[in-house]
């Protein structure tokens, strides 16, 4: 029997997905796998890790810190995917309406997303005390005023690039779908709700994704524009609470703090990071999936 002939993508395709595949295990799989032993191990170095179970697991959940900083991201992950995502397709659709220079706009609206997070948070630092020194209170006295900044700030960096994932999603909509709804009678709203939200469910299930992830991981930004650490809350049990300290914020210190000992905590505390992070994405994922037109 005549052997089939290999093509030469099939014959070479390894020699080009090689070194790929070996720079993913190098630089991802390996430390990810080393980080997941360590969450069960007391070290201060890696030589120097001694396995002790589930203990640093058991620290983390008790860490008073830790439980605040997860309860503060949640509620600041879901305001920020809210705002962003409905401000975001709200101009999106406005700029798809053949207004005049709604190529500059989209320019406008995209650029914040071009600056840095270090350099966006120390901008608008500057920007909120300059406001609250009027009312003799700075965005590190009150813990209200570090969240809506964080909001704000994020809002204005990442509306502009949802919005140009929305404007391809509506560009994308059938012509012949708001055609007809157009003949059937339906008003601007109808059609919003019942042909263009639908057919722009891709959009949709990418940017809530982004979102929901950015919003968990946010790390600059809370560095810079806070430290995530001011004001401070005294607990019963004599621990200090940093009231504007995000998830990932909280992991940094934890690890790099003055308690070198606590750095298996630390790194159990990314691991339950990584899994939250991952399910909620997931899910997410699956859920707006099950939404989407199939054209």
């Amino acid at each position: 029997m005549k052997r089939r002939k290999l093509s030469p993508m099939r014959k070479w395709g390894w020699l080009f997905l090689g070194p790929v595949v070996i720079a993913f295990a190098i630089g991802f799989v390996w430390p990810f796998c080393q980080g997941i032993y360590l969450s069960f191990c007391k070290f201060t170095l890696i030589r120097d890790a001694k396995f002790n179970g589930i203990s640093n697991y058991i620290d983390a959940f008790k860490d008073a810190s830790f439980m605040h900083a997860f309860w503060y991201t949640a509620l600041f992950a879901v305001v920020s995917l809210v705002l962003i995502n409905v401000l975001a397709f709200t101009v999106a659709y406005l700029l798809t309406q053949g207004i005049r220079g709604s190529n500059i706009f989209r320019t406008v609206f995209f650029m914040p997303n071009l600056i840095g997070g270090i350099v966006l948070g120390y901008i608008w630092s500057m920007i909120f005390d300059g406001i609250l020194s009027r009312l003799n209170t700075s965005i590190l006295l009150e813990t209200r005023y570090g969240f809506w900044g964080l909001i704000i700030l994020m809002l204005w960096q990442q509306i502009g690039y949802m919005m140009i994932i929305y404007i391809a999603g509506l560009q994308a909509v059938p012509e012949d779908m708001l055609e007809a709804a157009r003949i059937d009678g339906a008003s601007k709203w109808q059609t919003l709700w019942r042909v263009t939200i639908p057919n722009v469910m891709p959009s949709i299930t990418i940017c809530v994704f982004l979102s929901l992830t950015n919003g968990f991981k946010l790390f600059d930004q809370n560095l810079a524009l806070n430290g995530g650490g001011q004001p401070f809350q005294q607990m019963a049990d004599g621990s200090v609470v940093k009231t504007t300290e995000m998830l990932a914020l909280n992991i940094y210190n934890t690890f790099y703090g003055t308690n070198s000992a606590a750095r298996g905590t630390a790194q159990a505390k990314a691991v339950i990071f990584f899994v939250l992070v991952a399910g909620l994405g997931l899910a997410q994922l699956a859920y707006t999936r099950k939404k989407e037109v199939q054209q």
